[in-house]
């Protein structure tokens, strides 16, 4: 790809400079991409009904093009030009998690090209809970296109800083509205099967979600790489949020984990590789090998959620070979960080036993 110069400018959701939301959103239309911030991740614009526009998304990434995009809206009416129908209970998931991290699947009309649902007859539909992600949707022609605005498969970006490491000179434009609020990306809700199914756990949860529509079957099958069914939804065919280093998730009690990755550590470094830990506050204070970042405490999801990603480009940042990282909990935003780590780790995972 020819490099361009990748404008970046400074945007401030409380007080929105509507020049800056213009001008990104006349880049848009003209068929161009903009970076701009959500509540989850940092996503890559471009015009979800241009085909061309479509498949640049997929250039700058290097992402395959069996590999679906999220159409972001702005407002509910605009579902009626790309959905065909919208059932009942994804009007009340709507109503009750738009603007949100939830994005729901539903039959494409002909609006919507082959191109932004990854050849599929299915669209997979957000409206973002960012002010400036809304008016830049409204400014760009109201429906937006955007993956997380990274190098396909690397972690994915909280940052405008992430963003710029990533794509740089491969796009036109990059909104810096600061570190992003929740840190993993949406729940993806399937409402074309039944009863509905989660294909990827984020803040909106399983509970959240039952409470409200009855039940919710959650996808037990991660498409294993090599197979050559089409994903239905984004992260579920590939491996993703990878850092550079081999990463390794450790489960078990919270003792036989720590004593299993320091043994692992150990090893590692006597062999002459940089090592590190991802630790929580319970747990940081006993490791005394390797480069130990402490994602949060156990009780405290949520700030797991949001300092993952960030964690996994430090360690990339430093040069580390191998990574070993305590499991968490499998309930609610549990779930979406458990998803998000063993994808990283490509499924590798050891049992330290004494559960």
């Amino acid at each position: 790809m020819e490099s361009m110069k990748t404008i970046v400018e400074q945007i401030d959701f409380r007080q929105m400079n509507m020049d800056i939301i213009t001008r990104a959103g006349e880049i848009l239309r003209a068929g161009g991409l903009v970076a701009f911030p959500t509540e989850t991740v940092y996503g890559l614009g471009a015009d979800a009904l241009n085909e061309q526009a479509a498949k640049k998304i997929y250039a700058a990434k290097g992402r395959p093009s069996d590999n679906p995009l999220i159409v972001h809206i702005a407002d509910m009416e605009a579902i009626g030009r790309i959905a065909e129908a919208v059932p009942e209970k994804a009007r009340a998931a709507a109503e009750a998690f738009w603007p949100g991290p939830l994005t729901m699947i539903f039959q494409k009309t002909g609006e919507v090209p082959m191109g932004t649902t990854g050849g599929l007859n299915t669209v997979a539909v957000r409206m973002p809970d960012h002010n400036a992600a809304r008016a830049l949707i409204r400014a760009g022609g109201g429906y937006i296109a955007a993956p997380s605005a990274n190098t396909s498969g690397r972690p994915s970006p909280t940052t405008a800083q992430h963003v710029e490491e990533d794509l740089n000179g491969k796009i036109d434009m990059i909104l810096d509205g600061g570190a992003v609020e929740i840190g993993v990306e949406s729940t993806i809700l399937d409402m074309t099967a039944k009863p509905p199914m989660i294909l990827r756990p984020g803040a909106v949860t399983r509970e959240m979600l039952e409470e409200l529509i009855g039940e919710v079957a959650v996808d037990k099958t991660v498409i294993a790489a090599g197979s050559h069914a089409a994903p239905k939804a984004p992260g579920m065919k590939y491996r993703h949020y990878a850092p550079k280093a081999e990463l390794t998730v450790v489960e078990g009690s919270i003792s036989r984990t720590v004593d299993e990755i320091i043994r692992l550590t150990g090893e590692k470094i006597a062999e002459g590789f940089k090592v590190g830990i991802i630790a929580t506050e319970e747990t940081v204070g006993r490791y005394s090998m390797g480069e130990v970042k402490c994602i949060g405490a156990r009780g405290e999801e949520e700030t797991i959620a949001s300092r993952l990603y960030g964690i996994l480009r430090e360690f990339d940042g430093i040069g580390i070979d191998y990574i070993y990282s305590e499991a968490f909990g499998r309930e609610g935003i549990g779930s979406a960080v458990m998803n998000r780590l063993l994808k990283a780790a490509g499924q590798r995972i050891i049992d330290a036993g004494g559960k």
